[in-house]
């Protein structure tokens, strides 16, 4: 069940980094291959703005992109039509803060066939037992 979170604009100024806020409450996009990466091992990834679980470990994959892919969503993950800059795709958001994420793709790899393209600045890794 998700916990929906409501914060002012003013929160979410004081909350987020200028780039983590202009992705997720403003969604934007952050430049392809310009996320720093995700510290390996066990562990799940999580909304920056909320802390919701979204993407287990076991599904990101490298899709050569630019962006942090992921094969299935594993929580708090609203899809939504999105027909801006004259294109028609699935747009990605929190389902807990609506944080816009990224987009899903149906180009991914089995047995999904999906391809979940995330900004990484949207994500927190959060490390097993963490």
């Amino acid at each position: 069940m998700s916990r929906k979170i409501s914060k002012t604009d003013s929160e979410w100024r004081a909350q987020l980094s200028d780039e983590e806020y202009f992705v997720t409450r403003q969604s934007g996009t952050e430049r392809p291959f310009s996320h720093r990466g995700f510290p390996e091992g066990e562990g799940y990834f999580a909304c920056v703005c909320c802390g919701a679980r979204l993407f287990e470990r076991e599904t990101k994959f490298e899709s050569h992109c630019g962006w942090p892919s992921f094969s299935a969503a594993g929580g708090a993950i609203d899809e939504h039509d999105d027909r801006s800059h004259g294109m028609a795709r699935t747009e990605v958001r929190c389902s807990d803060c609506d944080a816009h994420l990224g987009h899903v793709f149906p180009d991914g790899p089995p047995p999904t066939g999906l391809r979940y393209c995330i900004n990484g600045v949207a994500l927190r890794f959060v490390p097993e037992g963490g």
